[in-house]
């Protein structure tokens, strides 16, 4: 028996260090922060209980009294059992919890642009229409195109398209608010859910992503290297104030106002019916320009 209340403690440490492993395992994939220094307080404890069960044995070597002498060990061994699950399942469901993160962000993200995909721009748009309606708030879309881009992908090839949706992308979410939503409606038009956003402020928020788009060469991979593609947009802009009751009739407006940019001369801003024109020199639409 005293080999048998000895083993049990001994299975009892073996297991408490057997759960140190996912332990660090889940220590490692977390950020430094208070969630990280739990888990080390935890494991300080797993080292605690694993000095306990040792000192135990220690003392309790060669002394067996009877079977009341066993609970102890019995009940060590269960601790340890319970301890290595509770670590190697919470391990588990954060392998679980990353995978399905990771999925539903690659479920409403656009892999070309890096923004949200159409998918996520229909639920977000009926949700702030409903938001800005429900407490009487202004709500406003952009809709910007890029300008001749089907050129860019004639001349130098979809891959260089791709850098330049991609470029335009990362500049767009540089300029906007924190809270503006900006999304790929189709093809190169990416649209701009400005909420709590009036007309004339979607419109100066529409120019100057007019001409960060504008002063933002984009690198591309060609046959002679270092070349460097600019490119403009036209910006429609409509709100949720001017007429539109719901999210279709909101989306028209835009894609109405942007078109008409593109018909009066491209590269400009057209805010419903009225045409902002361009408030500076702006290079020529797929121009190239040399490396400094």
């Amino acid at each position: 028996m005293i080999i048998l209340q000895n083993g049990l403690a001994f299975a009892g440490v073996c297991l408490l260090v057997a759960a140190l492993f996912p332990v660090r395992r889940l220590i490692l994939q977390l950020p430094p922060g208070r969630l990280r220094r739990s888990w080390y307080v935890l494991t300080a404890l797993i080292l605690c209980f694993i000095a306990g069960y040792i000192g135990y044995s220690v003392t309790r070597i060669s002394s067996y009294g009877g079977p009341l002498d066993l609970v102890v060990p019995v009940m060590f061994f269960l601790g340890g059992c319970f301890v290595f699950q509770v670590n190697s399942l919470s391990f588990r469901t954060a392998l679980d919890g990353r995978r399905l993160a990771i999925l539903e962000q690659e479920n409403i993200m656009d892999p070309v642009m890096g923004i949200f995909n159409r998918r996520y721009l229909e639920r977000r748009l009926k949700e702030e229409v409903m938001r800005a309606q429900r407490f009487n708030l202004p709500l406003t879309l952009l809709l910007l195109d890029i300008d001749n881009f089907k050129e860019i992908n004639d001349k130098y090839g979809h891959q260089a398209g791709d850098s330049v949706l991609g470029s335009v992308g990362e500049c767009i979410q540089k300029t906007v608010r924190i809270t503006d939503i900006v999304a790929r409606y189709g093809g190169d038009e990416i649209l701009v859910i400005a909420p709590n956003t009036d007309v004339p402020s979607a419109g100066e928020l529409a120019e100057r992503l007019r001409q960060a788009v504008g002063n933002s060469p984009v690198p591309v991979e060609v046959r002679t290297r270092g070349l460097k593609v600019r490119c403009e947009v036209s910006v429609g802009v409509a709100g949720l104030d001017q007429g539109a009751t719901d999210s279709l009739a909101l989306l028209s407006d835009v894609d109405e106002a942007m078109y008409r940019a593109k018909r009066e001369g491209r590269n400009r801003v057209v805010i419903g019916a009225k045409a902002v024109p361009p408030r500076d020199e702006s290079p020529i639409p797929g121009g190239l320009t040399q490396p400094e």
